[in-house]
């Protein structure tokens, strides 16, 4: 037999065989594409196994709708964007109070001057007590500055029952001084505005929002009293 049969032979099994599977699974999807790297059919545990394999490969959105809500809150918890605008003014203040007693005084003790570049050690300074202030408070303090104790606002997570170091430092942090870092980047808050959960750029991404613990409070009375 020459090697010209042998190889009509070959092709012409090969493509019978395809034409059966084709048969057998027209619209089978799975069936055709784990086929392609296996001669033989694959099993149903074979096919579970490499899906549960490949999940991986969807990327963060598959995790993301996976991940279950650990609060919810109907919208008119959310604090709206003047009341945590006050808030954060009167943290403002209290952030200038730490920082003129503490930075400021030793400053003028040593005769330095605090002008100077905007990377200066001054700068740098002031820049830490900022964001350590936000980032302690929220943390250590159930999710409330001085300014949000005032106005009896809370930061709360979405999916956490209680705030983790990742959140903070995610919202507190890094979000922070990215929002603070140019006058432009400042619109970042404007969000509150117009979305339904109340959320600015920090709080997108750290799964977070402000809530009024009043509301919730005379809501929890009445439900109370009802029952």
């Amino acid at each position: 037999m020459s090697k010209t049969q042998t190889k009509q032979e070959l092709t012409s099994s090969n493509t019978e065989n395809q034409q059966s599977a084709e048969a057998d699974h027209p619209d089978d999807f799975f069936q055709q594409v784990l086929g392609s790297f296996k001669r033989n059919e694959y099993s149903e545990e074979e096919i579970q196994l490499r899906q549960k394999e490949w999940q991986r490969y969807e990327g963060q959105e598959n995790e993301t709708e996976d991940r279950k809500r650990v609060n919810d809150f109907p919208d008119y918890f959310f604090a709206g964007f003047w009341i945590r605008l006050f808030a954060y003014l009167v943290d403002v203040l209290c952030i200038g109070a730490v920082t003129g007693i503490t930075l400021d005084t030793i400053y003028h003790l040593g005769g330095w001057s605090s002008s100077g570049h905007p990377f200066g050690l001054y700068q740098l300074l002031s820049l830490a007590i900022y964001l350590s202030y936000f980032v302690l408070l929220t943390k250590f303090n159930q999710g409330q500055t001085i300014g949000k104790m005032i106005f009896g606002i809370r930061v709360v997570s979405f999916t956490e029952a209680e705030l983790s170091w990742k959140t903070v430092l995610i919202r507190e942090l890094c979000m922070r001084y990215v929002l603070q870092f140019n006058l432009f980047f400042y619109l970042g808050y404007l969000p509150v505005i117009f979305t339904k959960e109340k959320q600015h750029a920090g709080d997108f991404f750290s799964e977070t929002s402000v809530v009024t613990i009043n509301l919730i409070k005379a809501f929890n009375k009445q439900v109370s009293a009802d029952s």
